[in-house]
């Protein structure tokens, strides 16, 4: 549970950095993602859980 919360951590940090340094850019850059499909959407979240997963399966061996 520990390396959970820690992780869940990370996340939300990591998350909110961009918001923090560029908040006009974030900005634009949320609003764009409205005009895109749902399957590309779809395609990208996909490739980011495994690109997550993969790391997590170097780090932790």
């Amino acid at each position: 549970m520990r390396d959970f919360l820690s992780a869940l951590g990370l996340v939300l940090i990591l998350e909110g950095v961009p918001y923090f340094l560029a908040p006009g850019r974030m900005r634009r850059w949320v609003a764009g993602i409205i005009d895109l499909p749902d399957s590309l959407l779809r395609r990208t979240g996909f490739l980011l859980m495994a690109l997550g997963l993969w790391v997590v399966y170097l780090a932790r061996g």
